[in-house]
């Protein structure tokens, strides 16, 4: 059985990395410390343009999976879509990455 790290220390990595490449990254929601399921922002210049969440695949192994409404007319469908999962989830972690190509910043974390 491999070891995973917990959520909070895979959510504090991702935010020290992007910080180090001069992006900014903010905990939107904090989840729980050990498991919780974790939802990426991904912003570039204040505007959230995709969301990724960590997903296990069939081997086992974690994968950033696109998730909720694709790059809407109204930032506010966004904002939403994460208030239903948090309502439905009170263990979801919520980040959001503003930095450019922070989609490769999350699955160099994984």
């Amino acid at each position: 059985m491999t070891s995973r790290l917990s959520s909070d220390l895979m959510v504090s990595a991702l935010i020290r990395r992007v910080e180090a490449a001069g992006g900014h990254a903010m905990v939107l929601a904090r989840g729980d410390r050990g498991g919780g399921a974790i939802l990426i922002a991904c912003a570039e210049k204040g505007r959230v343009e995709k969301l990724l969440e960590r997903t296990l695949n069939l081997d086992g192994a974690y994968v950033w999976t696109g998730c909720g409404p694709a790059a809407p007319a109204e930032p506010q469908q966004f904002q939403d879509y994460l208030d239903r999962r948090r309502a439905r989830d009170p263990d979801l972690w919520i980040v959001e990455l503003d930095i450019a190509q922070a989609e490769r910043f999350a699955a160099e974390t994984i």
